[in-house]
């Protein structure tokens, strides 16, 4: 459905995101992990209906590919939801992002393809991102978003981050506008 679009990303669905994070860095060297608290939305649409979505993700390098664990913070349905019940105790991978030219017509595409559109959000500085529910066809879903200056300066920043650690608190925290 990608055309051939590498994954940026490798996401999971998780209680604590600093947990978590420190979890993995631990076990696989990966990081450091840049930690952004309720992450402001303008607005999020979960499968038509505007919802809100207060969640805080940790961003981090493993090798080659960014991973990011992500907490929701508020009650209420959400893509996490779908996939993790709230209340359930279960928490896993959630999705793989991939950067495309237009988030809406590669949203298009999916839908076309029998992958509807689980969520569309936008950040406050206009950032759109969405996520397409292919949990049927490959278990998890497919995050989409365009690759921005600001994007691909933050894959980049998060990239060089993890060539330079030197061993310092593998946890730090950030602010996403």
């Amino acid at each position: 459905m990608t055309g051939g679009l590498p994954i940026r990303q490798v996401a999971f669905f998780v209680e604590d995101v600093r947990a978590a994070a420190r979890a993995h860095h631990e076990a696989f060297g990966s990081g450091p992990y840049f930690v952004a608290d309720n992450i402001p939305l303008a607005r999020s649409v979960h499968r038509g209906v505007e919802r809100e979505l207060d969640h805080t993700s940790a961003y981090g390098q493993w090798g080659e590919v960014m991973i990011e664990f992500v907490a929701q913070n508020n009650p209420g349905p959400s893509p996490f939801r779908d996939l993790y019940p709230e209340g359930s105790g279960r928490w896993g991978m959630h999705h793989v992002a991939v950067f495309v030219d237009d988030v809406d017509a590669e949203l298009a595409k999916f839908a076309s393809r029998g992958a509807e559109c689980a969520l569309r959000a936008e950040m406050t500085d206009g950032f759109v991102f969405a996520f397409a529910d292919t949990t049927a066809t490959l278990g998890l879903f497919t995050e989409l978003y365009a690759p921005t200056k600001t994007l691909v300066d933050f894959y980049a920043m998060v990239a060089q981050a993890a060539k330079d650690y030197r061993g310092s608190d593998p946890i730090q925290t950030i602010r996403l506008t």
